[in-house]
């Protein structure tokens, strides 16, 4: 879709808009309490939350949800770039100029002479030209650990343990069947409970994560989406519980376990009976 002036000169105004009324959100005269007592770490959880309902709204296929919850994403990187301008920074112009030259700089079968003649073409000129803007050489870029370093700082830790390893896997760091798979899962499950045993709770919380990331390849294994699954089980358990709190008479910190239990599976058998 091409843009006219005028469609163009719209949106510009509209993103103005935007910059001042979130200045004027920020500013100490007549600002907002809340707003003023935000700082880029504080807004961090909402920029996450942001992110992921972009993502719910897209996979609902709502198309005035998404218009919405990309605005609420727009809306965290004004005010960051607003904090940052307060503080001389960088500006939103520097952040817009910023991912403009990047994206020329990393697309020259595009804006230059390059020539492609694949999307993987293309992925790996990405690569390169971005390991370059890095200062690493090529070599550097290739190492394993660094891909996997950029994964665990860039992506939300179930995705990253997906990426993690699928790529550990491609590089060799696999079972040689499912069996293997579910061995280490029992190992690392017997080494969680042990660890709850101990009142060192950074031992716990590393075999947690041991046994997560023993789960995260077992979804692989079976081509499973850790994410996706995770999701739909939220997704599934805040129905029940809505459905469990239409059947109930009363609030349900008013029921016993056993009570409780019966509304669960009493909820669950209406949805399913809706589907």
């Amino acid at each position: 879709m091409t843009y006219s002036a005028t469609t163009n000169q719209s949106i510009l105004d509209a993103l103005q808009r935007l910059i001042e009324v979130v200045a004027q959100l920020r500013s100490p005269e007549g600002g907002c309490p809340w707003d003023l007592a935000q700082t880029p770490e504080t807004l961090i959880p909402y920029v996450i939350e942001e992110a992921y309902e972009v993502v719910n709204a897209i996979q609902s296929g709502d198309q005035q949800a998404i218009a919405e919850e990309l605005g609420d994403l727009l809306l965290q990187v004004v005010l960051q770039t607003q904090i940052a301008s307060e503080a001389e920074d960088f500006t939103l112009e520097e952040v817009a100029a910023g991912i403009t030259e990047k994206l020329i700089r990393r697309h020259p079968h595009v804006f230059g002479n390059l020539e492609v003649n694949s999307a993987a073409e293309v992925k790996q000129n990405w690569e390169q030209i971005k390991a370059v803007e890095k200062g690493e050489t090529p070599e550097q870029a290739q190492l394993l650990s660094r891909k996997l370093k950029r994964y665990a700082r860039s992506l939300p830790p179930l995705m990253a343990g997906m990426k993690i390893s699928k790529k550990a896997a491609a590089a060799g760091f696999e079972w040689e069947n499912a069996a293997g798979v579910w061995e280490k899962f029992e190992e690392e499950l017997a080494e969680f409970k042990a660890a709850l045993k101990t009142e060192d709770k950074a031992h716990q919380q590393a075999e947690l994560g041991d046994l997560l990331f023993t789960i995260i390849n077992i979804a692989r294994w079976y081509d499973l989406d850790p994410f996706d699954g995770l999701q739909g089980t939220n997704s599934r358990f805040i129905k029940r519980l809505s459905m469990m709190e239409k059947f109930a008479s009363r609030p349900l910190t008013d029921y016993d376990l056993n009570e409780l239990e019966s509304l669960w599976q009493k909820a669950k058998t209406q949805l399913k009976s809706e589907k």
